[in-house]
């Protein structure tokens, strides 16, 4: 069975609450409970982690190294600002999926950059609390891909 973690960086325990206008309605827990859903639909583990820090970002992203099949991150700000966290990804070699909520693309410049970009499969955003479950099927069907080669 694939693992699969999902990684949420700062503020977005606040989802829901903070800028819905811009981030949606949708709960952090909501997002997390049907992405479970959606695992255990596809055959697939899926665990969840938030943290406001990046050090325990990292220290998620180092941890999944050998216990996890591949990474869904939306590393919210860290995005546009966390060398380190672009290393962790590159550094484990983990299949990663970059996922946001907003249209990174469509907002301010300082949004445009993502350091994560070189070293993940892929970004998707811009589809609200879909972006994650575009993420969860893009990794996964990576995964089964690679398998089956």
């Amino acid at each position: 069975m694939l693992k699969i973690l999902v990684l949420h960086g700062p503020n977005l325990n606040l989802l829901g609450l903070r800028e819905p206008t811009i981030y949606g309605q949708t709960s952090l827990a909501e997002i997390n409970t049907d992405l479970v859903r959606l695992g255990q639909s596809l055959g697939v583990a899926v665990s969840t982690l938030q943290s406001n820090h990046e050090g325990a970002l990292i220290d998620a992203i180092h941890a999944a190294r050998g216990e996890q099949d591949g990474l869904v991150i939306n590393a919210g700000a860290y995005t546009h600002t966390s060398v380190a966290i672009r290393d962790a990804i590159a550094g484990t070699k983990i299949p990663t999926v970059e996922v946001h909520l907003s249209n990174i693309h469509q907002r301010e410049a300082f949004r445009h950059h993502s350091y994560l970009a070189a070293v993940v499969l892929g970004q998707i955003c811009g589809f609200g609390p879909d972006s994650y479950q575009l993420g969860l099927r893009a990794i996964i069907n990576h995964l089964q891909a690679v398998k089956a080669v």
